[in-house]
């Protein structure tokens, strides 16, 4: 997906978010119950080294880059969603 192309629409990103999230949640019970404030750490029981690898994945998966900043701030699934989002305008 080049920069010149119409930003990808909230649901797909929602749905490649899960789709990159899901091997990562152990207990695959939690995956049925996701909402935007669904989160990462806390509410999935992803351990800080598996939340390195999500976002690895995330910038892979958008072709995007995030930040300390950003990654700081991505507590949530709707945070995930908002910054790639944010990224997908921008470019």
């Amino acid at each position: 997906m080049g920069t010149s192309e119409t930003p990808i629409s909230r649901e797909a990103v929602q749905a490649k978010v899960l789709e990159v999230v899901k091997p990562f949640v152990k207990d695959t019970a939690l995956l049925e119950t996701i909402t935007d404030k669904t989160d990462l750490i806390n509410d999935l029981k992803v351990n800080s080294a598996r939340f390195i690898d999500i976002l690895l994945d995330l910038e892979d998966a958008f072709k995007i880059q995030i930040n300390d900043k950003e990654a700081d701030s991505m507590l949530t699934i709707g945070d995930a969603i908002r910054i790639i989002m944010s990224k997908q305008v921008n470019n």
